[in-house]
């Protein structure tokens, strides 16, 4: 049996990983420098090639938001917990049903680089208070989430070469961090576009791939595989219905749920998310951008259900929880099962892609909050040169970047999907009242917007830190101490309705609108029909000298 001291993958496997790493690192790398903005133009580095097809485009959505948990945690989820892992899987699906129906096309119509500009439209008066709140959350989000996947990084490492010591996981996060930074602050929204292009076209390949092999282990037969994964659960029929995670009390349901909510309304406000949806010139593409991403996501958590379900049949759910009893292994050990060292690494290749791709939007998300929001609109009062403001965005992502390395050395040993799904939380519970408020309600103010965003991101930040996920459990951050009065180790049960309720309570009390009558007027036209659109691409089209 493979232990984790020993690693689970052999040393040819991390020899072909290493090889197409670096291959695709160093052609991707070439092509985000190519294809970098030539000159000052902020709207190239914020939105890149504007002129993509929808397909372009749905695939850099797609990979986008598809992280290393997809590859990894999620397969490794259904693996161990059979039914209850495929159900999470759905909530994905439902995320992208949200963003399609709700927010992609009137906030793509309204918007211009960053959210801030769609608040700032709707709320002119507090627009700098405004600008500033929604930064805040902005950087808590993107932070969280880039340490995420630089934990994740060192913890995919641990597959190959078992517990690395501190000088090599510090290798390691400086690495791929300085990677990432290269990507934003020299590359912008184009080299961020060609990366997350590439990683889910081989993504969507790599999970396709594997997934028909495993199928065709088991003559196409759905009901074969779904028998011998029951069967090498060990857990019989169990194991395919539900309650084996989150069903075994009252309390594990209610943080299913909470996870589930988090998952479904977080995706439409994630900082990176949106400043995709801002990237189509018109609105028709877009719409054909987000029903690509919608299909290809699908595709690939199906197929990621497959790749679990095929891991318990043929690697064997106790084997897989004693590698990793999260279960992030499960994956390898299914490739390295069925396909051996080629296989192996072409997955492992993958993981760090992705985790280097979401890391990229996310960063490339923050600096562009810092840049445009807080130095463009709020310190310089929308009086900074494109050159300023483009020099400003490449500073903050190396800011960012170096942020998110330390704190990932400090966070080393942390539940990185703990991270994730904080994130998510935090999008749903400041960033969503706020974006859903401002575009559907007349009487919404800077008020409510202020409340909603802030008492947003506190609440969810203290339910965590007073949840199992920081104390109380062996797997806590703290586990000797207890202040987990909190049951949940998601908050979005709570922090998303306190994130709703705040924002509404923050407008009734101030007494409601405080612009002008016909601000929500006009924006509720250029939101519903794309006014103004126009008028801004002229702007675009002019000289660098004549805006300045």
């Amino acid at each position: 049996m493979v232990t984790l001291s020993e690693g689970v993958v052999g040393g040819t496997s991390l020899k072909l990983t290493f090889v197409l790493f670096v291959s695709v690192v160093v052609v991707s790398m070439f092509s985000a420098l190519i294809t970098a903005p030539q000159g000052d133009e902020i709207s190239d580095f914020y939105l890149g090639n504007r002129t993509m097809s929808p397909l372009r485009n749905g695939l850099a959505m797609c990979g986008d938001y598809l992280s290393a948990v997809t590859l990894l945690g999620s397969t490794g989820l259904v693996a161990l917990t059979g039914y209850d892992g495929l159900l999470y899987l759905v909530g994905t699906v439902v995320a992208w049903m949200m963003v399609m129906l709700l927010i992609a096309e009137p906030l793509r119509n309204s918007g211009k680089f960053t959210l801030g500009d769609t608040l700032a439209l709707r709320l002119p008066r507090s627009q700098r208070s405004v600008r500033i709140a929604l930064a805040a959350c902005t950087l808590t989000i993107c932070v969280l989430y880039i340490v995420a996947q630089l934990v994740g990084s060192i913890a995919l490492l641990t597959q190959f070469i078992g517990e690395p010591s501190a000088t090599t996981r510090t290798m390691c996060v400086a690495l791929i961090g300085t990677l990432i930074v290269l990507y934003v602050a020299l590359g912008g929204m184009p080299g961020a576009t060609f990366l997350q292009i590439v990683k889910a076209v081989m993504l969507i390949a790599g999970v396709a791939v594997t997934a028909v092999i495993v199928l065709h282990r088991f003559s196409w037969n759905i009901d074969g595989l779904l028998g011998a994964a029951a069967d090498g659960s060990g857990m019989g029929q169990r194991y395919l219905e539900p309650g084996l995670r989150y069903g075994g009390s009252t309390t594990s349901k209610l943080d299913f749920f909470s996870l589930q909510i988090a998952i479904a309304l977080g995706l439409a406000a994630l900082p990176h998310m949106t400043m995709r949806l801002l990237a189509p010139r018109a609105t028709r593409v877009l719409r054909r951008s987000v029903l690509w991403a919608t299909g290809l996501v699908g595709f690939v958590c199906l197929a990621a259900g497959v790749l679990g379900l095929g891991a318990t049949a043929i690697v064997g759910r106790d084997s897989i929880a004693e590698v990793d009893a999260k279960g992030d292994a499960a994956v390898l050990l299914l490739a390295n099962s069925i396909g051996g060292a080629v296989l192996t690494a072409l997955i492992s290749c993958l993981a760090f892609i992705t985790l280097m791709a979401v890391a990229a939007g996310l960063m490339l998300a923050a600096a562009s909050s810092l840049a445009h929001d807080l130095y463009g609109q709020v310190i310089r009062k929308g009086k900074a040169s494109q050159t300023e403001e483009l020099t400003a965005a490449r500073l903050s992502a190396v800011v960012i970047g170096i942020l998110g390395m330390l704190l990932a050395l400090l966070a080393w040993g942390t539940n990185t999907a703990s991270l994730g799904f904080l994130a998510f939380a935090i999008a749903a519970s400041a960033i969503l009242p706020t974006m859903v408020y401002s575009l559907f309600w007349r009487r919404f103010n800077a008020r409510g917007a202020l409340l909603s965003l802030y008492g947003g991101l506190t609440t969810s930040v203290l339910l965590v830190i007073c949840s199992p996920v920081v104390s109380s459990t062996p797997t806590s951050f703290y586990p000797d101490a207890d202040f987990a009065f909190f049951p949940l180790q998601n908050p979005g049960l709570i922090s998303v309705p306190a994130g709703f309720l705040l924002g509404w309570l923050g407008t009734v009390m101030s007494g409601g609108e405080e612009d002008a009558p016909d601000v929500y007027e006009k924006f509720e036209v250029r939101s519903l029909l794309g006014t103004g659109e126009q008028e801004e691409e002229q702007q675009e089209e002019e000289p660098v000298g004549a805006r300045q």
